[in-house]
């Protein structure tokens, strides 16, 4: 997925006089993180709760799963939907709602199905659910950002009772990978039919199989999942009665709300409260594996970045290290490449081995700005959108700013509100006039590829209309390889040529990050909390 988190980080409060000041002014104020480690999951519950509250940065847009691009609505969704496949929090995936998946051929996908499942209305699980769930995604009247992931489906198919078949024009392995994602997500056929264009809302809801129940929606306020009894996975039987997320946007007050302990726990914490919140003494903060990676998505390729050297130069003018401290409180690494470390996961005993292959990012002011001349865009004006949405965003877009007057471009901010940031990702129309924004592209398999997908010509993440028929190439060459390894091999050829290109710069990557108040425990700790149903195992950290 290549969608712009919300997430609230560090507030700098100091415009970047250069990239390498890093919001010079700020400096005595700001804490940072050095030391930290990365595990998967928390420490286990001793015991079960009635009640757990938990803050989110933002109120959901949509329960619809069809809908679902972003991290509050998934947060909420992986407890209450499932999909056909299950994504673990060490990062791999296993089965879910289908006990087995088979390749007949390249070109076929056959789907065998959990039997006895329930949804909460207390209906079973069949094939016409999946196929119904499935097709959504191909309904330009629901407008699916998913759509792209079904690129090459010819037909979705009932095959039996408990059977599904896709039928697909070319061989696409990314595409079953997607299956533990927003794509494989199955809701009743029947309360589809009722729910209508209500699906999704706070008047309409939803009708899974998840280990939570959708209780209420309160707009503006909270919601309220509550446990299901009839849960078909035993080993995830939720530890706690109900979950309560309330919605907090203001980073300060998220704070405030854990440390009171008003809020028992959160994702994605404001980067400025990390120190604050480690010694609070009011519980733990822990870090875990992240897919993401902040990055430059260039908007336009027809003005001055059009030019590769243009973008290399804007790379290259990027102190990295400065805005790390600055907009993630020092938790985080410079990004080697567009896809993080992290989305590697595929072969783990070789991650290491395909990015620390990969050359450290250059920081070279001089020979930054020896290529914007030669590229004749001396002067040239580039607009970067900001937005109050997230303090990283600022903090990021006056680095760009400064590094692009240092190199000799005219970097012109230009801010709208959090709603049209947003619409960025979702809107062609609201990319008009814009050049380049913060992204922060993450992967929702353990698969690299599936970053990359979002790279080639047409999908619906290539917000900038990058096209190279080479990539393209590539691609498809990498998507049609069923073993893994040597699909990851042919995967670094990918990002080869998009370190090449740059139609994605790479800025920084930083670890996921969860807050657990002192009496509980038991969450799992990294991304792969968007579609594993976390909160089922989480419970008292005393007996």
């Amino acid at each position: 997925m290549r969608l712009r988190r919300t997430v609230t980080s560090l507030v700098c409060t100091a415009a970047l006089a250069a990239a390498a000041t890093a919001c010079s002014g700020a400096n005595a104020s700001r804490q940072t993180v050095s030391d930290y480690e990365v595990t998967p999951t928390s420490p286990p519950a001793k015991s079960g709760l009635g009640s757990v509250t938990w803050a989110l940065y933002a109120e959901p847009y949509t329960l619809d799963y069809a809908l679902a691009y972003d991290y509050p609505p998934n947060t909420v969704l992986a407890n209450v939907c499932e999909q056909l496949l299950r994504v673990t929090p060490e990062h791999t995936i296993e089965p879910g709602l289908a006990v087995r998946y088979d390749r007949p051929d390249p070109r076929t996908l056959v789907y065998t199905l959990r039997p006895n499942v329930t949804f909460h209305d207390g209906t079973t699980m069949t094939a016409d659910d999946v196929v119904a769930s499935l097709k959504r995604h191909l309904d330009p009247a629901v407008g699916s950002p998913w759509a792209s992931a079904f690129k090459n489906v010819k037909a979705i198919e009932k095959t039996g009772p408990l059977e599904v078949t896709l039928r697909l024009a070319r061989p696409d392995v990314l595409l079953n990978e997607l299956m533990a994602a927003s794509p494989g997500t199955v809701e009743s056929a029947a309360y589809l039919k009722k729910a209508g264009k209500r699906y999704g809302t706070a008047q309409g809801g939803v009708d899974c199989t998840g280990p939570y129940a959708l209780d209420k929606w309160a707009r503006g306020d909270s919601v309220t999942l509550k446990k299901f009894p009839r849960y078909w996975d035993r080993s995830l039987v939720p530890k706690s009665t109900s979950v309560k997320f309330t919605f907090i946007e203001d980073p300060a007050a998220r704070t405030n709300a854990l440390l009171s302990g008003t809020a028992d726990g959160s994702y994605l914490l404001p980067s400025a409260s990390l120190a604050q919140l480690r010694g609070s003494g009011k519980g733990m903060v822990l870090f875990g594996p992240n897919t993401a990676a902040s990055d430059l998505a260039v908007l336009n390729f027809r003005g001055p970045l059009g030019d590769v050297r243009v973008r290399r130069a804007l790379s290259w003018a990027l102190d990295r290290k400065a805005i790390i401290k600055a907009a993630a409180a020092g938790v985080g690494v410079p990004a080697k490449a567009p896809a993080a470390r992290g989305a590697w996961a595929l072969v783990p005993k070789k991650t290491h081995d395909f990015y620390d292959a990969l050359p450290e990012p250059r920081y070279d002011v001089a020979a930054a700005r020896k290529l914007v001349a030669e590229a004749g865009a001396t002067g040239k004006k580039v607009t970067m959108v900001t937005s109050s949405l997230s303090p990283d965003i600022s903090v990021v877009a006056n680095a760009v700013q400064a590094a692009g007057r240092q190199i000799g471009l005219d970097v012109s901010l230009k801010t709208v509100s959090p709603d049209a940031y947003s619409s960025i990702f979702t809107d062609p129309s609201a990319r008009a006039g814009l050049d380049l924004v913060l992204t922060n592209g993450y992967d929702n398999t353990p698969d690299p590829l599936e970053f990359y997908q979002y790279l080639r010509t047409g999908d619906f993440g290539n917000y900038g209309k990058y096209s190279n028929p080479t990539f393209d190439a590539a691609f498809d060459r990498a998507n049609a390889e069923p073993d893994p390894a040597t699909r990851a091999e042919l995967t670094t050829k990918l990002q080869r040529i998009a370190l090449q290109d740059l139609p994605s710069i790479p800025v920084y990557e930083a670890p996921y990050s969860v807050f657990l108040g002192n009496r509980i425990t038991g969450a799992p700790t990294g991304i792969a909390q968007l579609y594993y149903p976390w909160a089922a195992t989480i419970g008292a950290a005393q007996p």
